[in-house]
């Protein structure tokens, strides 16, 4: 019987990591998020907070910029580098156990080769923007152009990695507004979907 995944794809803000982390541990299994970064460290021996910025976002400047950046002599950068560990990390970890993972293009390394329900976390730019305030701050950038700036990274990460669309409802089993249901709800319905397919 193969291993029961629940990758968790949010937008920056919309509260994802706390419902894969919550979905979790209702189910009784592991949540691999800054887990993760730990297991791509030790492997690759970049530090935690590299891999914390360059492990699910393009660099600055878009698609043209990811593409080009960092590049060595034979065409690969430190991000490739680093998609190739976290991409064996991620097969690893759903070979070894049901588990939930967020982020890290998960959805799409295990589309294939798990029992995998795909879900994506999205949320209303207002409410996403009270959140990230309540949770890291104030900072000289407003809150939308922190959530924006992040969101444009991680989907021009997704796309180079996947050539396919970030946030697209037709990748993911489930698309949930987190802002509408609440954390609470969307957990519930995770761990209800999980149980009966």
């Amino acid at each position: 019987m193969k291993n029961r995944v629940i990758t968790i794809s949010r937008e920056f803000g919309s509260g994802g990591r706390t419902i894969g982390r919550q979905t979790a541990e209702r189910l009784g299994i592991p949540c691999y998020d800054s887990e993760l970064i730990d297991k791509i460290a030790e492997k690759s021996g970049f530090a935690k907070e590299y891999i914390a910025e360059k492990g699910e976002y393009s660099a600055k400047g878009g698609w043209f910029a990811s593409a080009f950046s960092d590049r060595t002599f034979n065409g690969t950068s430190n991000q490739d580098y680093l998609w190739i560990v976290q991409r064996d990390i991620i097969l690893e970890l759903a070979q070894k156990e049901s588990c939930v993972i967020v982020g890290r293009c998960a959805d799409y390394l295990l589309k294939d080769v798990a029992d995998c329900l795909t879900v994506f976390v999205h949320a209303d730019i207002q409410k996403r923007a009270e959140r990230i305030v309540k949770r890291y701050g104030e900072t000289s950038q407003t809150p939308e152009k922190r959530l924006k700036d992040k969101d444009k990274r991680r989907s021009t990460y997704y796309r180079f990695y996947t050539d396919r669309d970030w946030g697209a409802v037709q990748n993911y089993h489930l698309a949930m507004d987190s802002g509408v249901l609440g954390i609470e709800k969307c957990v519930e319905i995770i761990t209800g979907a999980a149980k009966r397919s």
